[in-house]
């Protein structure tokens, strides 16, 4: 009796089991994506008139400290191109009484990390730390920020590095590329078209950096940006102590003209002989930030070239087999910013990979299927949380929220609006931002092999450069 009463508990949950097996003849629904919830910055200034923004985040004993300066590398001064993000790398290389290595030795002993760097509009001095260190970080960070020594010796050790990066971009084709892609879309008249080169690298001395300091690090051009397990009942005595000598001023004047469009089909070879692959480039102007259709050009770009499954990538990675794989993005400034498609090619099929991409810029001006187009925005509505994960992404997003001049909350409303995106608005963004007829096209590669694939797809005038016409003559070290 007792074996068949076992037998008959077993029967029923193996029954019980396959009648709530999963049906696996399909992948399964989504749920509802669900906008972010983060909560309101908490917003102070500092007895100096240095401005604090901070977000609470509990769950981990780490708070993540940024100096966010707004003067970045499209602000160098004419003839000194390079030198924010050499002023930059060259801020922590020894401060106070530390040397560059007595810094780096106190900062591992912490358990932290304290580095410098700088961006197109912008520059930061980050730091991370536990909280039982905070303290001890602060000090730190606050020596390399008010009391750089931009030793010499450090100073003509870091030039070397940049010449020696600057001699082997000669022999990388997308570094070309990207080189060449800004000087003809702006131009050298224009900051946003200028780089570091062989003069300009020379040509950094020790007051260059102290003056770059001395006008950009003031409280008007500045805002701490706090993020992690703090308060600003905790956090706001150790800021007033270790920052209360940061100077106060107001931001200086920046040149930052809105760049014109591209008009007509604008064509480059740059011959690189021997070359394996060919770097493909092209694009114009999109939109600034604070666009209106910013949301459908998101979505836009993720069906065109933002994701692994976009067309782009289909087309010329799975479809043809002409490149490991092609993408596109918009990058936004508070001005029009540049849209570019890119990808390297196989030598022997430069022209038609080329032609492949106008094959998609035209079809993507078409009205998106229903079904693609709900892969779009679930794309962007899924993987936005991740922007949202450290200490370090939150601090990143405040900085951006800065920048941008973006209000409270607007992160919190991201998901719900770029799910809202119609056909219509990512149609007519298409039609705005990409304009076949309106692009420049750089291609870096052997011209021996490429020239005539291309010219036979007769998309206009082709222009011919060297690596020397766009990077200049090699640095001699």
């Amino acid at each position: 009796m007792k074996k068949l009463l076992i037998s008959l508990l077993f029967l029923g949950v193996i029954t019980s089991v396959h009648a709530q097996s999963p049906d696996r003849s399909g992948p399964p629904a989504l749920g509802q994506v669900k906008n972010l919830e983060l909560p309101a910055p908490v917003r102070f200034t500092l007895s100096n008139g240095l401005k604090v923004v901070l977000m609470e985040k509990h769950n981990v004993p780490m708070v993540q400290v940024n100096l966010l300066i707004q003067t970045g590398n499209y602000d160098d001064p004419v003839g000194k191109e390079g030198l924010a993000s050499f002023a930059m790398d060259a801020l922590d290389e020894g401060a106070g009484s530390y040397t560059a290595l007595q810094l780096a030795d106190e900062i591992e002993f912490l358990g932290a990390q304290i580095g410098s760097g700088s961006r197109p509009f912008s520059s930061e001095v980050n730091c991370t730390a536990p909280v039982s260190r905070l303290q001890q970080a602060l000090s730190l960070m606050s020596t390399i920020v008010l009391k750089p020594t931009f030793d010499a010796k450090e100073i003509e050790r870091l030039k070397k590095l940049r010449l020696n990066g600057l001699l082997q971009s000669y022999d990388e084709p997308n570094a070309i590329a990207q080189r060449a892609f800004n000087q003809l879309m702006f131009t050298d008249a224009s900051p946003y078209g200028r780089f570091a080169n062989d003069r300009s690298i020379r040509s950094y001395a020790r007051e260059d950096l102290m003056a770059f300091h001395k006008t950009h690090f003031i409280s008007g051009n500045s805002t701490l940006v706090i993020a992690g397990d703090v308060t600003k009942q905790t956090i706001q005595p150790l800021l007033e102590k270790y920052f209360a000598a940061y100077p106060k001023g107001n931001a200086p004047a920046k040149n930052r003209p809105v760049p014109a469009q591209i008009k007509g089909r604008q064509i480059y070879i740059i011959d690189k002989p021997g070359a394996a692959q060919s770097v493909i480039s092209i694009g114009r102007l999109g939109p600034a930030r604070n666009d209106p259709a910013y949301y459908a050009v998101n979505v836009l770009n993720t069906i065109l070239g933002g994701s692994f499954t976009s067309r782009l990538n289909s087309n010329l990675r799975e479809q043809h087999g002409y490149a490991y794989g092609a993408s596109s993005s918009f990058s936004f400034w508070n001005m029009p910013s540049p849209f570019v498609a890119s990808s390297s090619v196989q030598t022997d099929v430069t022209g038609p990979a080329l032609g492949e991409f106008f094959v998609e810029f035209n079809k993507i001006r078409q009205p998106i299927p229903a079904d693609e187009l709900t892969r779009g925005k679930n794309y962007n509505a899924l993987g936005y949380a991740r922007l949202f994960e450290t200490n370090s992404d939150l601090a990143g997003t405040l900085s951006a929220q800065i920048l941008f001049q973006l209000p409270d909350g607007y992160y919190n409303g991201y998901v719900g609006k770029v799910l809202a995106v119609t056909g219509d608005e990512v149609k007519a963004a298409a039609n705005q931002f990409i304009v076949p007829d309106n692009l420049l096209v750089v291609i870096v590669g052997d011209r021996a092999k490429i020239e005539a694939g291309i010219r036979q797809l007769n998309l206009g005038t082709i222009s011919l450069l060297s690596i020397e016409d766009v990077l200049g003559k090699k640095p001699v070290l």
